[in-house]
């Protein structure tokens, strides 16, 4: 018979889980960048709508994330403006523009493609406008990353950013002209279509608490 006075597998799980994600969050700290861990998709919304204030402009980057858990649509009932509705557009030239937005937004919402124990984010970018407003811009960044997201160290990090995020991303966009949508890995190509054509990695914000992390217990995205 089991012993009555150990804990629950449950328990257990969510203990581990607190003490990973105190971890991370000093990781987080001691890089400049604000963070916060929470258990679930509908707690990341709140954190996201107790940071914004109401009337102030968002946009946001391309993220399954963001869009599975519906935080963008919350932010416009709060009384929130986005800035950045490429929905809109007719043109390419339309679309750049808007997407140049961004760089006015008092809030910039992303998904992060990978990040390390040790605080560092990854992201991967085609055309460059997420990770150009990760790193320069907007007033404030706030990062929501489901905790599949999570890589032992900076190396394994930017291999999951290609191996598996540009690659799903790929996949989900019907980009033809790569090297990894027929195969269903990155080849490291130079085709036209290649989502991989930036890779930055954030390891330190210059403005202390410019960019919020919110690490969410569940897997969210790619």
């Amino acid at each position: 018979m089991a012993n009555m006075g150990t804990q629950t597998t449950k328990a257990v799980e969510k203990k581990q889980g607190e003490l990973l994600s105190a971890g991370l969050i000093r990781a987080f700290e001691s890089r400049q960048m604000q963070a916060f861990a929470v258990d679930n998709a509908n707690e990341a919304i709140a954190k996201v709508l107790e940071i914004v204030p109401k009337g102030a402009t968002f946009a946001s980057g391309g993220s399954m994330t963001l869009a599975d858990i519906g935080v963008q649509d919350a932010l416009v009932e709060k009384g929130c403006e986005q800035i950045d509705d490429r929905s809109v557009a007719k043109s390419k030239e339309e679309d750049a523009k808007i997407r140049r937005n961004a760089f006015f937004a008092d809030y910039f919402l992303m998904s992060t493609n990978a990040f390390s124990k040790d605080g560092q984010l990854v992201n991967i970018d085609g055309i460059g406008n997420r990770v150009a407003a990760l790193a320069f811009g907007p007033r404030n960044v706030i990062v929501v990353t489901g905790i599949n997201k999570l890589a032992d160290d900076l190396d394994a990090a930017v291999k999951r950013a290609r191996q598996t995020a540009a690659v799903r991303n790929v996949i989900r966009m019907n980009l033809d002209k790569t090297g990894c949508k027929g195969i269903g890995k990155c080849m490291d190509c130079k085709m036209s279509d290649c989502i991989c054509a930036h890779i930055v990695i954030t390891r330190f914000s210059r403005l202390k608490g410019r960019i919020t992390v919110i690490i969410v217990n569940e897997n969210l995205g790619y």
